[in-house]
């Protein structure tokens, strides 16, 4: 009986992360406080964009990016079909249409070339998903969003700590040198975790003004936005928004837990170049890509095996103590698409050649060696047994 469990991925909380959680629950403020200003002007920071807005989760930043974009009926929006429901959730929450573009082979992350043989008339937006930590191709996308006046909201939920170049240029995600917004999360499986949490960057002043309004009920108190004002406590609903705000104490633990990130990264990056030594040369595996112009900041380990054995290969390894996953399941199969949208199974083949074989297996920073190695040895037995 194996009595270890190793999940896909888990957050990294230390002694300091609690001691910033204790100190705002001595606060006056536990939430609509300083501290989510002060982790906003740090992700912002962080990012090298001019705003950030923290949420309530990332498919709360989500929703509010596509409202902000203002997404709305008869348009349609471009995206992924191997992300998490959410990044195409939030276009329908817009009341817009959701396309879905095929994916890079190697990368995995949308194909800009499927991004233009999918434009129509009322194409308005494009949501690439940067998936696993690794970039999207964002100079191809900025110019076909450029030459059809759409907004790019990068999905960047797996990818805070990740970079490219181009032209000689670096770019951090989250920047927004080539998008309208991107979008964060902070869940505990990702790079950092406020425990639920999100961001949307920009660097517009007007999307920023809005996506505040719209996360708490579509109200404001900035003088300088009200119609009329009578008074230091008067208020204004202006718009129709939500209650998507986030906490103090969360906050609190995301800018602890936001000066640890490159740390979090650095050693991700170790775990994946042992995977990489192991798995890279063995015929029975392929290992994910990283572009030459990119610094993945590998949110995921998706491994694909040759085998058409992958339930077999699951369950073994599940029994082993290895909590693989599958990411993800292409959205257009899931029974909600396929009622409303109709059946586009066969029309997005590498996405779909993509999820016969991918297993997702353990990454994350409080891995042990040992623990890097017994996943290896497991990983290996099972394609030893089901090749």
């Amino acid at each position: 009986m194996v009595n270890k469990f190793i999940p896909y991925g888990r957050q990294a909380i230390d002694q300091a992360d609690i001691e910033y959680v204790i100190n705002v629950l001595q606060s006056d403020w536990l939430t609509q406080g300083p501290s989510v200003s002060k982790f906003e002007d740090a992700v912002a920071k962080y990012c090298g964009v001019r705003y950030a807005v923290a949420v309530s989760n990332g498919t709360a930043a989500l929703h509010l990016a596509a409202l902000a974009a203002g997404f709305g009926a008869e348009d349609e929006v471009i995206t992924s079909p191997i992300t998490f429901v959410a990044s195409a959730n939030c276009i329908l929450y817009a009341g817009a249409q959701p396309v879905f573009a095929d994916i890079d082979p190697d990368t995995y992350c949308i194909d800009p070339i499927q991004i233009e043989s999918k434009l129509s008339e009322v194409t308005k937006g494009v949501i690439p998903v940067h998936f696993a930590g690794h970039p999207c191709d964002m100079g191809a996308i900025s110019k076909i969003a450029r030459e059809n006046q759409l907004i790019v909201i990068e999905d960047a939920a797996h990818a805070i700590g990740a970079s490219y170049t181009i032209d000689g240029k670096h770019y951090r995600v989250g920047s927004c040198a080539h998008s309208d917004m991107s979008i964060f999360s902070f869940h505990p499986v990702k790079h950092i975790t406020t425990g639920e949490g999100g961001v949307v960057t920009t660097n517009c002043r007007d999307l920023y003004e809005k996506l505040l309004m719209l996360r708490s009920h579509g109200i404001t108190r900035d003088p300088r936005l009200l119609k009329r004002n009578e008074g230091p406590w008067y208020y204004e609903m202006q718009t129709f928004g939500f209650n998507y705000r986030i906490t103090d104490l969360q906050c609190a633990l995301g800018i602890s837990q936001l000066r640890k990130l490159d740390g979090f990264v650095q050693r991700r990056r170790d775990i994946v170049k042992q995977y990489n030594s192991n798995f890279s040369n063995d015929p029975r595996f392929i290992v994910p890509h990283e572009n030459q112009n990119v610094f993945s900041s590998y949110h995921l380990y998706v491994l694909r095996f040759r085998s058409p054995l992958r339930l077999e290969i699951f369950d073994y390894l599940r029994q082993q103590g290895v909590g693989v996953n599958v990411h993800y399941i292409p959205v257009h199969f899931h029974p909600y698409y396929e009622k409303n949208f109709g059946d586009h199974r066969g029309e997005y083949p590498v996405a779909e050649a993509y999820y016969e074989n991918v297993v997702t297996i353990p990454l994350f920073p409080g891995m042990t060696n040992s623990d890097v190695d017994y996943v290896i040895s497991k990983v290996r037995t099972a394609a030893d047994m089901f090749a």
